[in-house]
């Protein structure tokens, strides 16, 4: 019982210590993308390449038979 309520309190640590709220409520002003708005457009964008060369390898496949 104790082994497992240690890891617990750990974990609870965060939400029962009286520090400050994180963050005042007011977002601030975006001047530019994020690096994960830019790593995610990077991601699509290879799935939409990979796409379309397998969809033309495949019809290219059709088209040789």
């Amino acid at each position: 019982m104790m082994r497992a309520l240690l890891p617990l309190l750990l974990l609870a640590a965060p939400a029962l210590a009286a520090a400050p709220v994180p963050h005042s409520g007011t977002a601030a002003p975006r001047t530019a993308p994020e690096l994960s708005d830019i790593a995610l457009f990077a991601m699509a964008a290879a799935g939409v390449f990979l796409a379309r060369r397998a969809m033309r390898r495949r019809f290219d496949k059709h088209r040789k038979d």
